[in-house]
């Protein structure tokens, strides 16, 4: 393994963001007690009084990186919790980036808001494109690191649905002089493990995960940023005060620990996968499905973009994805359940037929 290269994040932080003073928040002097500091309304009509909701959320989410500190073995300071990992991804775009100077690196095709929230911040991105087998070219991309802040690499890839290679992202770790941005969104599908482990190895790794995907909690927005301690500390400065409201902390703790549940989900939607992906490749439409580590199947069909419209007429509706490198003719399938799975599959025979039907020629 090559050497790991001396990293300070700090030195890669715009100024403005290393000189910054944090908002101080109301509750990060007191938390209990009669609380008349926050300018804060004692009524909440439509809601019951005892909810607490008429207060200000913990703007440090202790609870709940206490719980994830527990599931994930590694210390409540590293870790961030935000309104989806989109926020996280944006906050270390502000942080690292000056707007119209600085660069980070993408590796097409991947994941879109990482190219949004630079185009938002004013942000140029090197495009670092994955091989044709959807694989990751750690060369290219360290010969385009000298000119960049952060490296955004996405692992389990959407819409590829493929794990990127460890030692291919170590590589990157230990030689590019980057912040490494791993985005593990998927990461609970797949039989590889996360890179959490590396954090203490890597000061550059930060890697990112979310309750949206294998939690099935999408509609709460929580995601999270692992990382080390001073770079996650920057984050709490940087971040708005009360970024993740109080319903959300709350549902995030109550799903967490209903870990059995989480498992048997898991398993359910692993299963469906492996059947859904069997029975697709018996469809003479169906010209390939590509191995997955998501909830997810990227599929190379017949003329997709009529298939789309026509799983969409009979109301199943997929991600045209063929205007995406290398994804030339592919849609991308999310896993249902069993019953939803079996709706897609049947429309998808159905407009195979229609379309079977009408290129047959006529006889006159």
């Amino acid at each position: 393994m090559s050497p790991i290269q001396p990293f300070n994040f700090e030195s890669l932080l715009r100024p403005s963001i290393r000189e910054l003073k944090p908002y101080r928040s109301a509750r990060d002097d007191f938390k209990s007690g009669i609380l008349l500091d926050a300018n804060e309304n004692p009524y909440s009509p439509g809601v019951e009084q005892a909810s607490g909701l008429n207060r200000y959320p913990d703007p440090h989410c202790d609870a709940l990186r206490a719980r994830l500190s527990e599931l994930k073995g590694i210390s409540p300071e590293q870790i961030f919790a935000g309104n989806g990992s989109d926020e996280a991804i944006d906050l270390l775009i502000r942080m690292f980036c000056e707007p119209g100077r600085d660069r980070i690196i993408i590796t097409p095709p991947t994941y879109g808001m990482y190219r949004v929230s630079a185009d938002i911040n004013g942000v140029a991105c090197i495009e670092c494109p994955l091989n044709p087998d959807f694989t990751l070219n750690p060369e290219r991309i360290l010969d385009a690191a000298p000119g960049a802040k952060l490296i955004f690499l996405c692992s389990p890839n959407n819409p590829t649905s493929n794990r990127i290679s460890t030692d291919a992202i170590e590589q990157i770790l230990s030689k590019s002089g980057c912040l490494v941005v791993v985005d593990e969104a998927y990461i609970d599908f797949s039989e590889e493990k996360s890179l959490l482990p590396l954090i203490d190895r890597y000061p550059n790794l930060v890697v990112l995960q979310t309750l949206s995907k294998a939690w099935g909690l999408a509609g709460i927005r929580l995601g999270m940023a692992f990382g080390a301690v001073g770079l996650i500390s920057y984050m709490m400065r940087v971040k708005p005060p009360y970024n993740v409201n109080a319903l959300t902390q709350q549902t995030a703790l109550d799903a967490l620990s209903s870990e059995g549940k989480f498992r048997e989900h898991l398993t359910l939607i692993l299963r469906e996968r492996e059947r859904v992906s069997e029975a697709l490749k018996k469809m003479r439409i169906v010209k390939h499905v590509h191995p997955s580590d998501a909830n997810f199947l990227l599929v190379n069909v017949e003329n997709a973009l009529d298939l789309y419209h026509g799983l969409a007429r009979k109301g199943v509706i997929v991600r045209y994805r063929g205007d995406q490198l290398h994804c030339n003719n592919c849609l991308r399938i999310t896993i249902g359940t069993p019953a939803e799975n079996d709706a897609l599959l049947l429309a998808m025979r159905e407009v195979s037929e229609i379309k079977a039907s009408n290129s047959k020629p006529t006889i006159s």
